[in-house]
């Protein structure tokens, strides 16, 4: 069945983990895991501590050339009934400015206490969403 927006917005947000979709200057795909929080229509991304062989990510260099991107977040359980997926989809912008970090940054400190005492360095992801799509059993 299709979840209706406030439906698909407050499962994506209650979510975990969620996978960001970018493309490349070749429109190539390339997706990645991810932390997130949101707030209406904002949801907000932040690289983290988690170990990463570069600062230069490819997620980063795919939002300056596209900046276009699809978030996905879901449940799957063997109990088929209780499957659900939503996708957000949007306009993303590489915060580079210290004070405009801050208050993404607090919504993930808030959500994921592994940020408490580690709050990420940056940069931080903002997603301007233009629609919510979803589907439950």
């Amino acid at each position: 069945m299709r979840l209706d927006e406030d439906q698909a917005s407050a499962r994506f947000a209650a979510a975990r983990v969620a996978r960001l979709g970018t493309v490349d200057e070749h429109g190539r795909p390339h997706l990645v895991p991810v932390t997130f929080a949101v707030r209406g229509d904002l949801a907000v991304i932040a690289v983290d501590h988690k170990p990463k062989t570069t600062r230069n990510l490819k997620r980063l260099r795919n939002i300056q050339a596209s900046p276009l991107v699809s978030l996905l977040a879901d449940e799957y359980t063997e109990d088929w009934t209780q499957l659900w997926w939503v996708r957000a989809d949007g306009t993303a912008t590489v915060l580079r400015d210290p004070a405009e970090e801050t208050d993404p940054l607090r919504w993930l400190t808030a959500k994921y206490p592994q940020y408490q005492g580690r709050t990420p360095a940056g940069p931080v992801i903002r997603v301007r969403i233009t629609s919510w799509t979803g589907w439950h059993a």
